[in-house]
């Protein structure tokens, strides 16, 4: 029930008592309270005492085009007055194949074929289950093992975790999983003094190189963020990386997995990452904006030489997976809308202007003593802060919040990724009162 009387602390209470909160360690909630929110407009969030935040990190980087978006809104309730939902298995309906001849269209050339799920560690799941099942068919039962990049991020099912190198899950869940191998990273951060962002992305790929040269017959495949790597602190690396690394999986007979659920649907500037590297991967992995951050939907998309090795008369060989919301109407119109305004408003172009004016009018936060590592990728910025707290993370998202700002820091690394609607005037007080903050915790 909606309840227009209800304060901000008794949510709170509520809340604490009923709900048990992701990536939380719920003490902590004692000391720095829930925001329990009442709507969302635009750039905005809104809770119940009247104070609004702008939502400098996209909601977890879902929210494309603004909290109720009148042409996302408009098409999920057409569709709720025609079919809100029925099982993919035995059935298909118009928005699930409409939304795949789309996504098919605007892809990488070669990706055909579109399995849904229902997030980001489902498609993980499925892709990583896929291309195993890909090399049994095809007469190599033995490759059943996966890299990934050092401080990769994948998702916190099992699977998805065993290509997650992300120490707190690692030590928390290490004994449940079979923890893969990882190569070397490109972050451009780690080059060595005098070394370009390239030359360092083609040592990098020399050492995916060289493992695969080692292991490539037990290896079924490479998963990838790519160019950014999120969860490491938005690390950001030269598109050479990827270019190199598809011709050594192809040397090597070993998949691809391109993992763009958060930097796919127009993030880094082109609508998918690995378009700047003028690459093909054998999977596709597309989640988080896709519904315009309005409802959970993810899609593996991949090629016909993969689908074909599960086409068979064979109940045994085909790719056993579902979920019980695979391809929901709801969120497929949902996808679909989203693709219309990209289409209709020339978005990825009005990206490149935001872009450009963001990086113009933030020279006097990138120039503070305290910062470092300025770094920009499409719609993506990071940086360090030297800072002499402890625990800065919680400290800058709160004095973020007293600042109208919702920042999520990682570790020291403080990062925008806002929604594509953002105004000049919104970049002007995201940067300026950014500015505040750092100011105060440097």
């Amino acid at each position: 029930m909606h309840n227009h009387t209800q304060n901000n602390a008794e949510l709170v209470r509520r809340s604490l008592s009923a709900v048990w909160h992701p990536c939380s360690q719920m003490k902590q909630y004692e000391a720095f309270p829930l925001i329990p929110l009442a709507r969302g407009r635009g750039s905005w969030l809104y809770d119940f005492d009247g104070n609004r935040y702008l939502d400098a990190v996209s909601s977890w980087w879902v929210n494309l085009f603004g909290h109720g978006n009148p042409r996302i809104n408009a098409a999920i309730k057409d569709q709720l007055e025609r079919l809100e939902h029925a099982m993919l298995a035995g059935f298909t309906h118009e928005p699930v194949i409409t939304l795949s001849e789309r996504l098919r269209d605007l892809a990488p050339a070669g990706l055909g074929h579109c399995f849904y799920g229902s997030d980001g560690a489902s498609a993980t799941e499925i892709s990583l289950k896929m291309s195993a099942h890909y090399w049994r068919n095809t007469g190599q039962p033995d490759k059943v093992h996966f890299i990934s990049l050092q401080n990769s991020y994948h998702g916190e099912t099992l699977g998805a975790l065993s290509v997650t190198d992300v120490a707190l899950f690692r030590d928390a869940y290490g004994a449940l999983i079979t923890q893969q191998a990882t190569v070397t990273s490109p972050d451009s951060r780690k080059a060595a003094s005098g070394e370009t962002s390239e030359e360092w992305a083609m040592r990098c790929a020399g050492m995916l190189a060289e493992h695969l040269h080692q292991h490539h017959e037990k290896i079924a495949a490479f998963i990838v963020e790519p160019l950014v790597q999120g969860a490491a602190g938005m690390a950001m690396y030269h598109p050479t990386y990827l270019k190199l690394a598809r011709q050594i999986c192809d040397q090597y007979g070993v998949h691809m997995i391109a993992d763009e659920i958060a930097v796919g649907m127009g993030r880094t500037g082109t609508m998918f990452a690995c378009e700047q590297a003028e690459i093909t991967p054998d999977f596709l992995l597309l989640s988080k904006g896709i519904t315009g951050g309005y409802l959970p939907l993810s899609v593996v998309m991949t090629t016909d030489d993969i689908y074909q090795a599960f086409y068979s008369d064979n109940a045994a060989r085909g790719f056993l997976h579902s979920h019980s919301y695979t391809g929901n109407p709801l969120a497929c119109r949902a996808a679909l809308a989203t693709l219309d305004i990209f289409r209709q408003d020339d978005v990825l172009a009005l990206n490149r202007q935001k872009a450009e004016y963001l990086n113009r009018i933030s020279e006097p936060l990138r120039t503070m003593p305290a910062v470092r590592n300025w770094r920009n990728t499409g719609m993506i910025w990071a940086f360090e802060v030297e800072s002499r707290h402890d625990n800065f993370s919680q400290r800058c998202f709160q004095l973020g919040l007293q600042h109208e700002l919702l920042l999520r820091p990682m570790g020291n690394t403080v990062y925008f990724m806002p929604p594509y609607v953002i105004s000049d005037d919104e970049m002007e007080l995201l940067t300026e009162r950014t500015m505040l903050v750092v100011g105060a915790l440097a």
